[in-house]
């Protein structure tokens, strides 16, 4: 299950997964041509593969969504929580209806995933769960504090899923750095970017898909961690 599994970083892991030999179900909320388009590309991989319509962030739509899942496939072996709020919130002018916003899908959204998903996985006593963070949950930037706090908040709540779901089910976090540049930023700011990472360059969508398939293939000996991917952007 990848939740915003329709686009960008969401996309990219869908495909690395159904690569992998998985059925994988995606969640949209509002992007549906995009999520149909991705599902059609998992089934031409040969995975079981659908769309589904979610709001993430309330309880009733999640509940609809694993009961969809459970009856098809039966069970959940991954969550990936993917869908995300990512909007500039300048705090001059920052209202508490943004702030409800970000925290809603940002934080809520795959709380509510990792309740109802991990229900289903400690029917078989195994499941992942991989929750998408952001360097900016450790290292805040100006002009987007919901975004930053709720970010904050998925680092804490990999921590504290880990400690409540262990030993069935391994809980990890993936904190991407600057990674495909979000719309309308001028090419002036995307070269800052680029000379404020060691690395020198942006980072791709399939390097987070990557650390994806390693967190669910690689080791079942990381639990309540994050793995950074960043381009050294929090030492940079």
């Amino acid at each position: 299950m990848v939740t915003g599994g329709g686009v960008r970083i969401g996309r990219a892991v869908a495909i690395a997964l159904a690569k992998r030999g998985a059925d994988v179900v995606i969640s949209y909320r509002s992007s549906r041509a995009e999520a149909e388009t991705t599902a059609t590309e998992l089934r031409a991989l040969g995975s079981r593969a659908e769309a589904i319509r979610a709001d993430v962030s309330n309880d009733a739509d999640v509940r609809r969504l694993m009961q969809r899942i459970q009856r098809r496939y039966r069970r959940v072996d991954v969550l990936v929580n993917n869908a995300a709020r990512f909007e500039r919130t300048p705090f001059s002018a920052l209202t508490p209806r943004q702030w409800d916003a970000h925290i809603s899908a940002n934080l809520t959204g795959p709380f509510l995933c990792a309740l109802h998903a991990s229900r289903l996985m400690q029917r078989r006593g195994e499941g992942k769960i991989i929750n998408i963070a952001d360097w900016a949950g450790e290292r805040p930037y100006r002009n987007y504090l919901p975004y930053c706090v709720s970010k904050a908040g998925v680092l804490g709540l990999t921590k504290a899923l880990a400690a409540e779901l262990a030993p069935a089910i391994q809980v990890i976090a993936i904190s991407p750095g600057p990674m495909l540049p979000p719309p309308g930023m001028t090419a002036a700011l995307q070269a800052r970017v680029v000379r404020s990472l060691p690395l020198r360059r942006w980072g791709q969508p399939d390097d987070i898909a990557n650390a994806v398939v390693f967190a669910i293939e690689g080791t079942d000996f990381i639990t309540g961690a994050t793995i950074t991917v960043d381009g050294g952007r929090t030492i940079g």
